[in-house]
């Protein structure tokens, strides 16, 4: 724990805020006001945009993990450079580093295991992917930028050749999705992306029935996969693209104009390479095209950001969400412990019904937007004290 302040880049610390407030707004449960009133496409588009898409496609949702990736590759050179000026060298940063990936995956595993009767060795938690790959982002750090993008190309290109190259098995039926709904199956080349049936998946069936099991694994329901930490790199180093320019002397127009051609690009050629069924846009295995199409969004989304803090010095209008970003350890271990004993407590004072004060059809968003500020209170009060977790 560290109880001093440092200075930050506000752009990136109100981004890394409005991606966790994404992430902890789950309780307000717009799916199931939107069950309540099916016939509203206001409360069924919210809906829509707080849950994670079956398979090919992108929701909001959908880019919170890749977002929060990404803004672990543009902190890294900031890092770097102040433990370097500190007088930190390379070795003491590697086993620093170290230590931060080793605490990060068993944190993703400790929070996955929440309400077992045993460990769930699983990997697919978004501090685990981080966490896996970062000590090699950290070495993909120190090389020059024409070997960072050669280093991004591998992961990429590679990722997609295993799967390309891995034969699935035949299968005549249709999956379910986590709504229980039949998923039908990708045909022709894009079959080596299918659900279940994939390269990692596979590779799980083996990896992950090598730590003890409350019973054998077979498979993730979403379809997530221990692999993606890869392609998840790859993610990691379009945030560290990012963060080379922020670092850069270049002006701040210089900048904004570089991030938008980073999103625009990315943008057209993950949605070319999906539509020509190169490789789908496929988030829950982290295809390579969801790493082109989904860094394209994260580069837009700090260009907004950007220009609204560091071009027009809108600095104030965010607090409620810088108050968030500079805590956002602390916010993700929160939005995945302490919500659970407060909304279990919130009856036991207010009364059973307390949530209902609006109608039936509103009793999930009261309660859950009360729960959402509650925890917004608490890492008030730690910002207040100045009281901010690391790794």
């Amino acid at each position: 724990m560290n109880q001093t302040s440092t200075q930050r880049n506000h752009a990136v610390d109100i981004y890394r805020g409005f991606v966790m407030f994404l992430m902890m707004a789950e309780v307000l449960e717009f799916s199931k006001v939107s069950e309540a009133i099916p016939d509203s496409k206001f409360w069924s588009f919210l809906a829509f945009h707080q849950s994670h898409v079956e398979w090919v496609g992108c929701s909001l949702h959908d880019l919170i993990q890749p977002s929060f990736s990404f803004l672990v590759g543009v902190a890294l050179p900031f890092s770097i450079a102040s433990r370097m000026a500190k007088g930190a060298n390379f070795k003491s940063l590697l086993l620093h580093t170290l230590k931060r990936s080793l605490i990060l995956i068993l944190l993703g595993v400790f929070l996955r295991s929440t309400g077992r009767v045993m460990t769930n060795w699983t990997f697919e938690d978004t501090l685990t992917q981080i966490g896996l790959g970062y000590t090699i982002l950290f070495l993909i750090g120190f090389l020059k930028p024409k070997m960072q993008w050669v280093s991004f190309a591998v992961i990429l290109v590679g990722y997609w050749l295993a799967f390309a190259l891995y034969t699935p098995p035949k299968v005549d039926f249709y999956l379910l999705g986590e709504d229980g709904q039949p998923q039908p199956y990708l045909s022709g080349f894009a079959a080596h992306w299918n659900k279940f049936t994939n390269l990692a998946a596979a590779f799980d069936t083996w990896f992950l029935n090598l730590f003890p099991r409350e019973k054998p694994y077979t498979f993730n329901r979403g379809g997530y996969v221990t692999l993606s930490f890869i392609p998840t790199l790859g993610t990691m180093i379009l945030g560290l693209f990012a963060g080379n320019i922020l670092k850069s002397e270049k002006s701040n127009k210089e900048k904004l104009r570089q991030f938008l051609i980073y999103g625009v690009s990315l943008l057209v050629i993950g949605f070319l390479l999906n539509l020509s069924g190169i490789c789908p846009t496929v988030k829950r295995i982290w295809t390579p095209t969801w790493v082109l199409f989904s860094g394209g969004w994260c580069f837009l989304l700090l260009s907004l950001f950007y220009f609204l803090v560091e071009i027009k010095g809108r600095n104030s209008w965010f607090e409620f969400l810088k108050i968030i970003g500079v805590n956002s350890i602390a916010a993700y271990v929160i939005a995945h412990t302490l919500v659970y004993f407060i909304s279990d407590n919130l009856p036991v004072h207010l009364g059973k019904n307390y949530a209902q004060i609006f109608g039936e059809h509103y009793e999930h968003l009261v309660s859950g937007a009360l729960v959402l500020f509650l925890e917004w209170l608490v890492l008030w009060w730690m910002h207040k004290k100045k009281i901010f977790i690391k790794i």
